[in-house]
């Protein structure tokens, strides 16, 4: 499984982006897919995660009301709405999967390259 994202970039507080993350291999449908993301000299931070069904999600407290996660398996792509940025969600976000619904909000197994986003005040 191989995962590009993209969507990042510079907006303004307030303004929205979506992030998408598309996969290559056909398991990956069938994956639980999520965000994570890292902000300079902090650690890597959870974001969302989805089920493969689209049946459950998760967020981090952070951005609960404010970023939606959903997942196009049509497309073997996974979306991540953020509305009302603030500049604390300046990070580079990564997008993840795991075959295991247990495992995608800690230690997912595929990790994609990282999308620059930043929020200006």
């Amino acid at each position: 499984v191989q995962l590009q994202a993209s969507g990042g970039g510079l907006v303004q507080a307030g303004e929205s982006l979506r992030l998408s993350c598309a996969a290559s291999g056909r398991t990956f449908r069938t994956y639980a897919k999520g965000w994570f993301r890292q902000a300079p000299g902090k650690e890597r931070e959870f974001v969302a995660a989805i089920a493969w069904t689209g049946g459950g999600t998760a967020y981090g407290d952070s951005v609960k009301g404010r970023f939606t996660i959903s997942n196009d398996n049509a497309k073997n792509t996974v979306y991540l709405q953020m509305n009302d940025l603030k500049p604390e969600d300046t990070a580079v976000y990564y997008c993840a999967a795991d075959p295991s619904r247990s495992r995608i909000a800690t230690t997912p197994q595929y990790w994609g390259q990282g999308t620059l986003v930043t929020v200006s005040s």
